[in-house]
């Protein structure tokens, strides 16, 4: 499978380390900044890299577009002459630039996709949201999802879910890490070292999610398991109920849809 991913910021970046690391993906890498493609260059020796946006696309199934979303019409305004979308499938990995945004820039109709991961990709984590446009066939759009399943999950949703997707998961890695770095600061203060704290942090997120997933328990069902009567565990979850966390946290991930 022949990749172009333009653009190797965060996104980006991670999107390539987790293609790169699988051997999967034969991979061309184009981004303005050439010291950065070198960084790539010095770690993978299958990588094809490059700062001409136009020569990346031209040998590609598919081409990636990874840029900030006011840099998309510009991107596009480069390889459009090179591409033929009678053949390349374009995925838009750019906040709220859809199918139909893309449609728009190319002046035609073609396979496009609005895809969203998040920045765990480089380690096979990600949770992605893939959304087809109105012309994209099936085995188009599970030709993307296969690729980005080798960054992790996948799932297939409408366009108009994507927004949500983007803030339970893209966003929300980030909220869950502020939780994380909030229970190191609630450590410390109980004297562990902030080094300790965070590992006991991230092993204990680790060993939560694991639990659900292995399980397949309820959230609550298995907050039970560790709820007694009396207990310390509850007087920490009246807490944090008191504290309306439970709303804060809606409230977060609701806040990006406003925009």
């Amino acid at each position: 499978m022949k990749v172009t991913l333009i653009g190797a910021g965060n996104m980006g970046g991670a999107l390539a380390h987790g293609w790169l690391k699988s051997g999967k993906v034969e991979l061309t890498l184009a981004d303005k900044n050439e010291a950065l493609l070198r960084s790539f260059r010095d770690r993978y020796a299958s990588v094809r890299t490059t700062t001409d946006n136009a020569a990346a696309v031209r040998d590609a199934d598919i081409i990636v577009l990874v840029v900030k979303p006011w840099l998309m019409p510009a991107v596009i305004g480069e390889i459009k002459p090179a591409v033929r979308l009678d053949r390349q499938i374009i995925v838009s990995d750019a906040a709220n630039f859809t199918t139909a945004k893309l449609e728009e820039a190319f002046g035609q109709k073609g396979q496009f996709l609005y895809v969203i991961p998040n920045i765990a990709a480089e380690y096979g984590a990600s949770m992605s949201f893939v959304a087809k446009g109105a012309e994209t066939a099936d085995e188009t759009t599970e030709k993307v999802k296969r690729l980005y399943e080798i960054c992790g999950a996948v799932s297939l949703v409408e366009e108009s879910q994507v927004a949500a997707g983007m803030m339970m998961a893209s966003c929300g890695i980030a909220y869950v890490m502020r939780m994380v770095r909030a229970m190191t600061l609630g450590g410390v203060e109980m004297g562990f070292y902030p080094s300790q704290a965070q590992q006991i942090a991230q092993q204990t997120m680790l060993g939560a999610v694991t639990l659900l997933q292995q399980s397949g328990l309820h959230p609550e069902a298995a907050i039970d398991r560790v709820t007694t009567p009396g207990g310390v565990t509850i007087k920490g979850l009246n807490e944090l109920d008191m504290a309306g966390f439970n709303a804060a946290v809606i409230r977060c991930l609701k806040a990006g849809l406003k925009h």
